[in-house]
């Protein structure tokens, strides 16, 4: 679109294009709705990608998909969408369960790995799988509950397969003897929030309020 400047430069000299001429105060209202209107469009262009859309945009997102909201925030309702048009892609293969969970968690698929149980040595199962690699500080980013996340696992493998145990990683570790320093790990500092390991975490069941998955 064209600027207030750059409008007023198409008129020829004849008129006073001064800015406290009535001529430019004009062209100043009709451009500040050009502006206007350039800043609607690059919007309704940009929600259409699931990662900027907001409120009734990802709900009419959610109609097509037929995933509906229920109490989800626009944040973990992002993740419903992403993963729902994986499953639905999905042929119910480790690896594609892969992909849903990375695509969920915005993570890569090296911090995923899943794991047959049917040799398991402690539990043994025929028919279940368990992730036993998953980054706990991005399931925490989404605000989405272990509970809602395990439920969108079980929708992506095939029928009949049982998801069993999910173990989510952290980063907490002791030092060494060589007295090194690791900021990512170890214990915090409460002036310094950002310094410290989290503890990792294994899925049991709960009671969060379960989303519409």
């Amino acid at each position: 679109m064209f600027s207030h400047k750059e409008i007023i430069s198409r008129f020829s000299d004849y008129f006073n294009k001064r800015p406290e001429s009535n001529l430019s105060k004009l062209i100043k209202i009709f451009s500040d709705e050009l502006l206007s209107l350039e800043q609607t469009v690059n919007t309704v262009a940009e929600w259409k990608d699931i990662e900027k859309a907001e409120g009734l945009v990802l709900d009419d997102i959610g109609t097509n998909l037929n995933q509906p909201r229920g109490v989800a925030t626009d944040q973990v309702y992002r993740i419903l969408l992403k993963s729902k048009i994986a499953r639905n892609l999905s042929d119910g293969s480790i690896n594609t369960i892969i992909q849903v969970i990375a695509m969920a968690l915005s993570c890569e698929y090296s911090d995923i790995k899943i794991q047959e149980q049917w040799d398991d040595k402690l539990a043994p199962e025929r028919a279940a799988i368990k992730i036993i690699q998953l980054p706990l500080a991005n399931l925490n980013s989404t605000g989405l509950d272990p509970t809602n996340f395990a439920r969108i696992v079980q929708k992506t493998v095939a029928s009949g397969i049982k998801v069993g145990v999910i173990e989510l990683t952290g980063t907490f570790e002791f030092g060494d003897t060589t007295n090194s320093i690791d900021n990512t790990k170890g214990f915090g500092d409460v002036n310094a929030p950002s310094i410290g390991g989290y503890l990792g975490a294994v899925y049991t069941p709960s009671t969060d309020q379960e989303l519409p998955i």
